[in-house]
């Protein structure tokens, strides 16, 4: 690193200062840092201190694992993870090397590399470590014996070294030459001139070197000649770092002002397949050091002396949120490095210690680590200790003397019983499925064991979460898990039981007996159902998004909005978001937050659901919030923005949810800065109290949402970083508050569950009684709790139980800015005054509406449910009755939907439901809103429309687009038919029995839709033939049954008419919502794959309508040959065949039923149908065989008609 133009102060760390360094501790340095450390007489510390043991780390985001001290007070000049060991080495400005093994830091080696000049590059060898000073390369074992000193011209002043293979390395520095060593002779090979001098850092692709200069510039060298290709002038003052990774440079340094030299926030980035400039990227720190961490996107990390480290994205734009902040002893940073494998991160400051980051508690540092050498232990005469508390622990390890006396554990038979094991009980889903014959079982594997393997549970582990002493002894115990009692059965993971005919048989209404649709969770990334139905239930967040239309392909808002139409249609028929979720998986910021899942992980329950959903709760509100500010209605789509939601400013999901706020930043010097910001939501930031206190709900969100703690913060008074106060005002509060509860660990779910029995021994003081566990309560007993005095009107104990969330909660806001938080009841009216007068007196009552919980099932991998108060109006769409003024709480858990008590909202019994975000809405939200919604779809989605494909106008066009005289009208026919490729295949196992299960069905997705007139001089001419095209990666094409080849689907080599899904959805919608009646064979499947809710009216499927009771469905071909006389689907499938067959069979079903007037002839038509298929196995005969079944007698009668 270029330390020209850092802080003045580190003029102080002359190397004559180290030699005669007193022991002394320093004023800045942490005294709890050097407990335990010995000091030798030259002031250098003996051991390494870990600070502590036990450092609760998440999963995914960098957290400080460990600091050590290296040297006391001597400054740490460089630091470099080992590439081949678990090691990281560390260099001081004294000369001196200490490495640290491992993620706990335990010093391996330590030992004095130069007596006088400070090491200013480390780089590890296969035998060894190359340590570079001012003018001296020295190559040391790991242990530190010498294998060979380079002196160099004592002129040279070096600063960096380059290793371009393993025996040759690159060294430069100040002067105007760069010179290359070969490591086996010792000897210098080559010397290039440099035109610019002064090369500090040096990097190197597989395309060129790269050296960074103290003029600001980088040269791009040839790899071979090492000639100057390009030249980037970066920073008119100096550099300070850069890095490269695959097609991208970034660069930070200084620039010149007439002061001198300042730190430049814009960090600057190059293409290099361009090789030129890009955007700058503005960062919030005063960047110092600068690496990428490309682990799932290119991400930058930025560090700045002061230890403020910031993430952000090289082409994206950098979030304040993204900053955390390393903690240094002194007050400057002056070393930064990262792992090979991307877990960790090193920091080293000015008084000798150094910290480590990681992203997982047990990270390592490189993929592949080779075993690290230690030195032999001294052999001491005792024994280790051996912890008897461990059921697991080998008794061989005691050593015993050879005896021939009975041994003390040998006990008589006399006086010992055998104890063995209870068998676990049998899977409940295995006995269900199983299949005797003679007197032997056979069921298929439920796959919930290991193979081979039955778990036996110890005393300790069963206690904890699923003991078999809260099993009863019943014969329903005996069959199911045991743990599986503790989890209500409706909250249970639901799926899909599929067979032969795939979901047709399946009884959904078994699970839903309500007409509200559910979810279906076989789609990947299907967690997020629970927040789907949140957001649907919301009035006006359900009107704005289906008043909302735009032209991106993959708009969330867009597909939200269709997938809340079909909700609105089903009549208690579940649903799939694979459109929605489909988009979703495209944006590149969902799969940045890791939202995106691979199916093995959302199968076995991977990672933390309840942060999962938090994290995509922030994420739609914040995806929404920027499609409604982004909306720019095209001529196509015209009226999508006539709807009275939308505004000039902000839009309606900001003046929904966000909430206006002031952050006040208060330095020590009296300075105080203020700055207007908003947020879509909240987290609850529990107390740092471990005496037990009783904490109201109202008490925690108030100091959730007026936020107070101490950082480190830039203050233009003191023209630098200060330890400062920031507080947070509440300047507009939100019509929904949002609220992630953030329960991510024991700590947050025991505060939980001691609240919760503080609220619930408050409940019995309340009433007057002492608890008890046996004592039981009559109704009449408890209409005392009913009163404005009490809690909650309940029927029983067990209500008021893991219950301290209350229903209500009211907000005041103060004259000072201050803000009034309390938990709030009806009988509350006289102390806060009405809620109807909210705008006069500054008070908002908020009801609670939704929450969204964690099942904790080990069984299944846990899953989300939410628990939603369903309003009036939702209720009188779905009940057509007028007057239905109830409102009711439901359980959400996929496609099961059940009404439950409210009180069953509010309790969370933190052994398996943890609560993850909560929903509160201002009371008569509704009527502040326009809740109209006006179809934003037009007739012009139906006109002829540009192709996707390059090559699509050199071929012929198989379709005419509709003209204006021909728009459909309610009633008309519309033959369709839609063909498919395969992007997932079907997961299935073959049963003991011969019989095959499928497991999970294969993912489909559609490939073409065509539509063909139904009747006019034009009836059987397509106006739309459309092949969608797909980003995602396709496993099969199907050709033999869809007609697609790859390439079709290819925007850059396709000859067909290629467009976007949305595109041709939006076509398939208007004609529904038009009410034209759609002809087809197999529509069910069709519009299940398009993912389509169509009514049942507007749907004549040649399936059925040529179908008898019990009996097999028949196929296209099979009914084209036998009442038309027509030979389709010959080598492949062609859907404008296949439309127009099924168009030509309704007509003929017309002829032969007489418009449905004579069912029993059609009947015997039918009949006959059946009775030639059985003859033929439902195969088509080649052309010399059968003839045409219109001279079969069957017909006879019939077709004289």
């Amino acid at each position: 690193m270029n330390f020209e133009g850092l802080d003045p102060g580190l003029a102080e760390y002359a190397p004559a200062i180290h030699s005669a360094l007193d022991p002394v501790l320093d004023a800045h340095l942490n005294p709890s840092l050097l407990q335990n450390v010995e000091l030798d007489p030259e002031g250098v510390a003996l051991e390494a201190l870990p600070v502590q043991e036990s450092v609760h780390i998440m999963e995914g985001v960098y957290s400080e694992l460990h600091s050590v001290v290296a040297e006391v007070g001597v400054p740490v000049s460089v630091s470099h993870f080992d590439l081949h060991e678990e090691i990281l080495w560390v260099g001081s400005h004294g000369g001196h090397a200490t490495s640290f093994f491992g993620p706990t830091l335990e010093r391996y080696s330590s030992f004095q590399v130069n007596g006088s000049d400070d090491i200013r590059q480390i780089q590890s060898l296969e035998n060894g470590v190359l340590f570079l000073t001012k003018n001296n390369l020295k190559y040391m074992a790991r242990g530190g014996l010498i294998i060979f000193d380079y002196l160099l011209d004592e002129s040279e002043d070096m600063h960096s070294l380059l290793l371009t293979d393993s025996s040759t390395l690159l060294v430069g520095g100040l002067q105007n030459h760069i010179l290359e060593i070969d490591l086996n002779t010792v000897q210098e090979t080559q010397k290039y001139a440099v035109e610019t001098p002064g090369v500090t850092i040096m990097r190197q692709t597989n395309r060129f070197f790269f050296c960074g200069h103290t003029s600001g510039k980088i040269s791009l060298r040839d790899l071979r000649t090492f000639k100057v290709e390009h030249e980037f002038d970066a920073f008119s003052g100096s550099l300070s770092d850069f890095d490269v990774h695959g097609n991208l440079l970034a660069a930070c340094g200084f620039s010149s002002r007439l002061t001198g030299l300042a730190c430049d926030r814009f960090l600057k980035v190059y293409d290099l397949r361009m090789m030129r400039a890009i955007t700058p990227l503005q960062v919030h720190v005063d960047p110092a050091f600068l690496r990428f961490i490309p682990t799932y996107t290119s991400r930058l990390a930025i560090i700045s002396q002061s230890g403020q480290c910031q993430f952000c994205e090289p082409t994206g734009l950098a979030n304040p949120a993204d900053i955390f902040h390393v903690n240094p002893v002194g007050p400057l940073l002056m070393t930064f490095d990262v792992s090979a494998s991307k877990q960790a991160l090193a920091f080293g400051d000015s008084e000798g210690c150094v910290h480590l980051w990681t992203d997982s508690p047990e990270p390592s540092f490189n993929p592949y680590s080779r075993e690290t050498e230690f030195a032999l232990p001294c052999l001491v005469d005792s024994l280790p200790p051996l912890d008897w508390s461990q059921d697991l622990l080998p008794l061989s390890l005691i050593p015993v003397p050879l005896t021939t006396d009975t041994l003390l554990s040998d006990w008589p038979a006399a006086n010992s019983a055998p104890a063995p094991r209870r068998a676990p009980p049998v899977d409940a889903e295995i006995l269900r499925t199983m299949k005797k014959v003679g007197f032997i079982g056979y069921a298929p594997n439920p796959r919930t064991r290991l193979r081979n393997q039955i778990p036996y549970r110890l005393k300790e582990s069963d206690s904890e979460f699923d003991s078999f002493s809260q099993v009863t002894e019943s014969p329903v115990g005996r069959e199911e898990e045991p743990h599986r009692h503790m989890v209500s059965k409706k909250y249970r993971k639901v799926t899909i039981k599929y067979s032969k005919l795939g979901l047709e048989d399946f009884d959904f209404k078994h699970y839903n007996k309500t007409l509200f649709a559910g979810l279906e969770p076989h789609i990947p990334n299907a967690y997020c159902n629970c927040m789907i139905q949140v957001l649907y239930f919301l009035e006006p967040v359900r009107c704005l998004i289906q008043n909302h239309l735009c032209q991106k392909e993959f708009c969330l808002a867009c597909e939200l909005g269709f997938l809340f139409h079909m909700l609105d249609l089903s009549r208690g028929d579940p649903c799939q978001g694979s459109n929605f979720l489909r988009a979703f998986r495209t944006i590149p910021e969902a799969s940045a937050l890791g939202l995106i899942l691979a199916d093995s992980d959302e199968a076995s329950g991977k990672g933390s659901l309840a942060r999962l959903i938090q994290r995509w709760n922030r994420f739609i509100l914040t995806q929404l919030h920027q499609d409604m500010q982004e909306l720019e209605v095209p001529q196509a789509y015209r009226g999508a923005g006539g709807s009275s939601f939308c505004s000039s400013g902000d839009s309606v999901i900001g003046q929904l949810f966000s909430c206006e706020m002031e952050n006040c930043s208060l330095c020590r010097c009296g300075s105080e800065t203020v700055r207007a910001s908003s947020t879509l939501l909240f987290t609850l930031s529990y107390p740092e109290d471990k005496t037990g206190k009783n904490y109201d709900f109202a008490q925690v969100l108030k100091r959730s949402i007026c936020l107070e703690q101490n950082t480190q913060a830039w203050c233009d008074n003191c023209e630098k970083y200060q330890p400062t106060i920031q507080t947070r005002n509440i300047r507009h509060l939100p019509d929904i508050l949002v609220i992630n509860c953030e329960v991510n660990s024991s700590k947050e779910a025991d505060f939980w569950r001691m609240q919760a029995e503080f609220a619930f021994k408050m409940a019995i003081k309340k009433y007057g009684g002492e608890i008890s566990k046996n004592k039981e309560f009559a109704l009449a007993d408890w209409k005392e709790l009913g009163s404005p005095e009490g809690m909650l009107v309940c029927s029983s104990i067990e209500e008021l139980k893991n219950v301290w969330l209350p229903f209500s909660i009211c907000m005041k806001m103060t004259k000072n800015k201050g803000l009034d938080v309390c938990n709030w009841t009806d009988g509350d009216e006289m102390q806060w005054g009405p809620a109807r007068a909210e705008e006069e007196h500054g008070v908002y009552v908020y009801d609670l509406m939704a929450t969204v919980v964690h099942i904790l099932d080990s069984r299944t991998g846990g899953s989300l449910v939410a628990h939603i108060k369903v309003g009036e109006t939702y209720h009188q769409r779905k009940e057509v009755s007028e007057g239905v003024t109830h409102q009711q709480w439901y359980l959400f858990n996929d496609f099961l939907i059940e009404p439950i008590d409210k009180h069953e909202a509010v309790q969370f019994d933190m052994n398996w439901k943890v609560p993850a975000i909560l929903y509160y809405i201002k009371r008569n939200l509704n009527s502040k809103y326009n809740l109209n919604i006006k179809n934003p779809i037009e007739a012009s989605v139906l006109m002829a429309e540009a192709s996707l494909a390059r090559k699509q106008r050199k071929t012929h066009t198989t379709f005419i687009p509709l003209m204006l005289n021909e728009m459909p009208q309610v009633g008309d026919l519309v033959g369709l038919d839609a063909e498919f490729v395969t992007l997932n295949e079907e997961e299935a196992e073959l049963r003991s029995d011969g019989t095959k299960s499928t497991i999970k069905p294969s993912q489909m997705s559609v490939a073409r839709i065509t539509c063909v007139r139904g009747q006019g001089p034009n009836e059987g001419i397509p106006f739309i033939d459309d092949y969608i095209s797909t980003q995602e990666q396709v496993v099969d094409y199907l050709t033999q049954y869809s007609g697609i080849k790859p390439g079709d689907l290819d925007a850059k080599i396709s000859s067909k008419h290629l467009t976007t899904l949305k595109s041709t959805y939006l076509k398939l919608r208007f004609l529904i919502d038009i009410g034209v009646k759609f002809v087809g064979h197999g529509l069910q499947k069709d519009f299940r794959v398009i993912n389509l809710m169509v009514p049942k009216d507007q749907v004549l499927d040649t399936v059925y309508l040529f179908h008898m009771p019990r009996k097999r469905m028949i196929s296209l071909r099979f009914l084209a040959w036998y009442f038309l006389d027509l030979k389709i689907q010959g080598e492949t499938h062609d859907s404008i065949e296949d439309a127009r067959t099924a168009l030509q069979l309704y007509r003929k079903y017309l002829e032969l039923s007489k418009n449905g007037t004579e069912p029993e002839s059609f009947h015997k038509v039918l009949k006959g149908l059946y009775e030639k298929g059985r003859k033929l196995d439902w195969k088509v005969p080649e052309p010399e065989g059968q003839t045409s079944p219109k001279n079969a007698a069957v017909f006879s009668s019939v077709l004289a008609l």
